[in-house]
């Protein structure tokens, strides 16, 4: 046994004291450790201007089954970040870092971080998040004029093969169509809508704005907005929108204007008569020209200024509740210039001027933890921390929508190890998804794993975001394919197992306080089986998942566990100590411990 494994730490309020300090403060941090574990030493090393200092370590309490000790982190620097040092005969020397134990020296890269920061909207640790693609949720029935650009399609029919018209397939779903279907949300334990761009664009897809100045007519224009966040205000549910500050659309009117060498505009684009298309676009697509962040004109427009665009939706009759921002991690980087996480700052200052209740997240498909360092996004699209090791780990066999395999012991060091390169309330104020517009659909990725990957979906620290259609186990094998319509009529296909789960499943999450902000421990991790423990000081949840059939004796002793009661999925059983589990598939269940 690593007896390094079995010592605890994370930033949740069990072990950080505060967890967004002021300058100068002093944090008390604390350390689990088992009772029967003999210590000689333990220490924090805390870096501070660069510099390590450590600090001791002083026994707090015994509570039979674990020892805690406690220090003072002071919180020199707007990142602080620190490491356990503890020695003893049984265990030897080593670190404990946000990324595991280390019986040796490591780089500072994951150490635990404390952002001395505003803190992320408190509405944010229970939220449950729905992703709503406008074109294909749902239509009112409302007709609109239709642009040549458009490729109108019956609602009933898949989107077309990737070579034919992406992003031009309009299948006619509006916002009023979302405001008619908000008892669906509801019903499903939803309490914050995130909608995708609503601008107008030349495409559904609408990443290619022409405007950010209203909402697009095919999408019921302005009041349909205005109609659809009153609706969801007045039932408890917030609403956010989609921007992209990395690039406009080729015909957006800024753009139009810059090419045509108007002094005004010019400098908000990046022309260059060398480049393919004499200006720096997207991922080459001339259809997507990027923005210059060295333009102050731009950054007044759609930041700053007292009318930005960043203010002007999240202020009434609007009145977002928050933004997700578009290919945040490329906005304001080309080549040598990088000025990402200086507008990163300027929008989250901007975004907390108009209420420290309006929520920021960052779309990263990649490692987010160098920028997330407190004082930019609250937290990012989990594709890294969460989706990649998950589907990695549980996706079903033989699918090729998931070619690198792992086990669960890989899975959790992945997890542990991207995780551990953010601060903890950014690791808890991101958004973990098994699927988004962008990705295949959880049902073909997970198959009948489905509901197990949804039990790790809420039971993880961050926020769930459903993309909308899982719950009723819709298909599709890449990004465009999986855009389908929302199948309304009861006689399309919709799994009625699978909606009851999400619904279940969804509910749990939001009564839980121990999901919502509590610290995360790993009972348990083999090839096939995971365990892990989410605790407050009033609630323990145990959460096992297991990607096969089987037979498993999990020892819980360690953990203080001797009673459970069910609150989800399959069944287990305690004896002298031991979880016991013989599940005839792969599943998952859920119990309150104590």
């Amino acid at each position: 046994m690593n007896l390094g494994s079995e010592l605890h730490h994370d930033g949740s309020g069990l072990y950080v004291s505060n967890s967004a300090p002021v300058l100068g403060e002093l944090v008390q941090v604390r350390l689990r450790v088992p009772a029967d574990l003999q210590l000689e030493m333990v220490q924090i090393r805390s870096l501070e201007d660069a510099e390590p200092r450590r600090h001791d370590a002083v026994l707090d309490r015994d509570d039979g089954t674990d020892r805690w000790y406690t220090a003072q982190l002071p919180i020199r620097n707007p990142l602080a970040r620190y490491r356990w040092y503890v020695k003893g005969p049984q265990l030897g020397w080593g670190w404990l870092t946000a990324a595991g134990w280390y019986p040796h020296d490591v780089p500072d890269a994951f150490d635990f971080s404390i952002a001395a920061a505003s803190p992320t909207p408190s509405w944010a640790a229970s939220a449950v998040a729905y992703q709503v693609f406008p074109d294909r949720f749902a239509s009112s029935g409302r007709r609109y004029p239709l642009p040549e650009w458009a490729v109108p399609r019956p609602w009933h029919e898949r989107p077309q093969p990737r070579q034919r018209n992406p992003g031009s397939e309009y299948f006619g779903g509006d916002l009023w169509g979302v405001h008619d279907h908000l008892d669906h949300l509801q019903a499903l334990g939803v309490n914050l809508l995130y909608l995708t761009p609503f601008f107008p664009a030349n495409s559904t897809h609408r990443y290619d704005a022409t405007s950010f100045h209203h909402v697009d007519p095919l999408l019921g224009g302005d009041e349909a907005l205005i109609a659809l966040v009153e609706a969801a205000h007045s039932r408890g549910l917030r609403v956010m929108g989609d921007l992209t500050l990395n690039h406009s659309g080729r015909q957006h009117e800024w753009f139009i204007r810059a090419q045509a060498q108007d002094p005004a505009f010019r400098d908000f684009y990046m022309f260059d008569p060398a480049l393919p298309h004499g200006y720096e676009c997207w991922w080459g697509f001339p259809s997507l020209p990027k923005f210059n962040w060295h333009s102050e004109r731009l950054r007044e427009l759609l930041i700053t200024g007292e009318t930005s665009i960043l203010r002007h939706w999240l202020r009434p009759p609007f009145a977002l509740d928050g933004w997700r921002i578009d290919v945040a991690n490329m906005m304001a980087r080309n080549g040598e210039t990088d000025l990402n996480r200086e507008v990163a700052r300027l929008v989250r200052r901007t975004v907390e001027e108009e209420g420290p209740d309006k929520l920021l997240i960052a779309e990263h498909f990649h490692d987010a933890g160098d920028d997330l360092d407190g004082r930019s996004w609250h937290g990012t699209m989990n594709y890294v921390a969460f989706r990649g090791p998950v589907v990695s780990w549980l996706a079903a066999p033989g699918t090729a929508l998931a070619p690198d395999r792992v086990d669960g012991r890989q899975m959790v060091a992945a997890l542990r190890m991207a995780a551990g390169r953010m601060p903890w309330r950014s690791l808890t104020g991101s958004w973990n998804l098994l699927g988004s517009h962008d990705t295949a659909r959880a049902r073909s990725v997970f198959g009948d794993r489905q509901t197990a990957a949804a039990v790790l979906l809420v039971t993880l620290p961050g926020t769930p975001m459903v993309f909308a259609g899982d719950e009723f186990g819709v298909t599709g094998d890449w990004g465009e394919d999986g855009r389908v319509t929302m199948p309304w009529d009861p006689a399309e296909h919709r799994d009625a197992r699978t909606l009851a789960d999400y619904r279940d499943l969804l509910a749990l999450r939001g009564r839980s306080g121990a999901l919502a902000s509590g610290g995360l421990r790993w009972v348990h991790v083999d090839a096939d089986l995971v365990s892990f423990l989410r605790e407050t000081a009033d609630e323990r949840l145990l959460v096992v998942v297991a990607r096969a059939a089987g037979t498993w004796d999990v020892d819980v002793r360690r953990f203080g566990i001797a009673n459970l009661t069910q609150q989800f999925g399959l069944p287990a059983s305690m004896h002298g100590g031991q979880l016991s589990i013989d599940w005839a598939s792969p599943g998952a269940g859920i119990w309150s411990v104590r």
